[in-house]
């Protein structure tokens, strides 16, 4: 189908959200130098300059005692999804390491995941029930794999979710607007321009 254009329907984006910040979790989403560093296997090319509008969105909920979750794309030899899309984020190597400039903190919590979706396998639900949570504001990369199936998860359980635009990337604009426009339209989500645009109270 080379050549075909499509045009994503238009969906809502909102200059700012308030959330309860006992009741909201913020989901970092496979922060790995593989997908976001020159010289990673899966690199996406736009995914570096969402470091600093994570870091920042983290910085101010971890002030304000929002949970904080990651999750880590984690892989052993011989893993059947290294015939879709090569070898990556194998478990213990540099790639598969969260990038330095966003490092778990102590109180985090860090998810290794198997799948796309950071609840298949792994204890996130269980967790965020722990905690109460209700609202996820979910970040990282890639939009159309890891973020979407991570999101149409926590969507599918019930947890309300928010996503920045500035805080996730994708390999193509299409891939970016397709997911933001799913989980604003199926999922009932919010979308916000930006980071800052994330109020904790």
């Amino acid at each position: 189908m080379a050549g075909v254009t499509v045009e994503v329907p238009e969906y809502e984006v909102v200059d700012r959200v308030e959330l309860p910040a006992r009741r909201t979790a913020v989901i970092v989403v496979d922060m790995q130098n593989d997908f976001v560093k020159e010289g990673g296997k899966l690199r996406v090319p736009t995914a570096e300059a969402t470091v600093e509008p994570i870091r920042r969105l983290l910085e101010r909920a971890r002030r304000a005692g929002v949970r904080v979750f990651y999750t880590q794309d984690t892989h052993y030899d011989g893993d059947p999804e290294f015939e879709i899309w090569g070898e990556h984020a194998r478990h213990g190597t540099w790639g598969w390491e969260i990038v330095e400039e966003l490092k778990p903190r102590p109180g985090d919590i860090v998810v290794q995941k198997t799948r796309y979706d950071g609840f298949y396998g792994t204890p996130l639900d269980d967790l965020l029930r722990v905690y109460g949570v209700e609202y996820t504001v979910i970040v990282g990369t890639v939009a159309n794999i890891c973020v979407l199936h991570t999101a149409a998860s926590a969507a599918l359980r019930w947890y309300k979710v928010v996503i920045p635009v500035d805080g996730v990337s994708a390999l193509t604009d299409f891939d970016l607007h397709a997911t933001l426009r799913q989980v604003s339209w199926l999922y009932k989500g919010v979308i916000v321009r930006s980071v800052d645009g994330v109020v904790f109270r």
